[in-house]
């Protein structure tokens, strides 16, 4: 990822390793509400983690098996059908991109919170003890289950802190939040505060993106968006600075305030 010299990252950078007592690899969890929403709005981020040796996790709620996979539906294919074609499209993109991939199949259109699927996003929180977390935005008018996705994450986030919330594993600090975007962003109430460079990952990105055969009409429409991100990322990055000719990028928000000790 390229940047200006002294500038902040979007992301936090990996930890160094020391020759002894190397600290654990650092660790991106995202929550996804279905199977191929990751690999759309975050796929670049995830390549470029996994490119740097952290470790990344995917809790995927849903299969996405009745509101996204209309291809499926009109080929016949049973409701089992249709999940597990999802969930092996879902599993060869995760790999691809070097992530782990976890499904809690807790039903999509309508994804509906509850008390389990909470409690089991608590306790993968306090496994993996994160350092950044990737979610859905709060809005999104065309499917609700993003917005469900998101309110169990950030709640998850904040119970897996409380020392007196029930659960296995140990408590976790604050890892920053970044939202991905979202398909319709300006129906989504999405602004591109992060413009993150994954010009280098692309590739890895694209052969993810093709894995999901039952949603194959969106190859070219996550393509054309990952172009359009990275002209904007160069009109924002100032002259001079060895970018790609055809910069690639992914656009984030953040809802919680970024800690930093100089403004830059």
């Amino acid at each position: 990822m390229t940047q200006a010299a002294n500038a902040p990252a979007p992301f936090p950078e990996p930890s160094t390793s020391l020759e002894q007592g190397a600290p654990p690899a650092r660790s991106t969890l995202v929550v996804t509400a279905h199977a191929g929403d990751f690999v759309w709005r975050a796929g670049g981020a995830i390549a470029l983690a996994a490119a740097r040796g952290e470790k990344v996790t995917i809790a995927c709620l849903t299969f996405g098996e009745r509101g996204e996979s209309a291809k499926a539906w009109r080929e016949g294919r049973t409701l089992e059908e249709i999940k597990a074609i999802r969930r092996d499209e879902a599993e060869r993109a995760a790999a691809v991109l070097g992530a782990e991939v976890r499904f809690f199949d807790a039903g999509d259109y309508p994804l509906v919170a509850t008390a389990e699927l909470t409690d089991r996003l608590v306790e993968v929180y306090r496994e993996t003890q994160p350092d950044v977390v990737l979610t859905h935005p709060t809005e999104d008018p065309y499917n609700g289950d993003h917005p469900a996705a998101n309110r169990m994450a950030l709640e998850a986030r904040v119970l897996a802190q409380a020392i007196g919330y029930p659960g296995p594993g140990e408590i976790i600090g604050a890892p920053p939040v970044f939202y991905f975007e979202p398909h319709q962003p300006e129906m989504s109430g999405f602004r591109p505060e992060v413009l993150l460079d994954i010009t280098e990952v692309w590739e890895t990105k694209r052969k993810a993106m093709e894995c999901l055969g039952a949603q194959q009409h969106l190859w070219d429409y996550y393509t054309d968006l990952a172009v359009r991100r990275g002209v904007q990322l160069k009109r924002n990055a100032g002259p001079n600075l060895g970018l790609a000719h055809k910069t690639m990028a992914e656009a984030y928000m953040r809802p919680y305030p970024q800690i930093a000790k100089e403004l830059a």
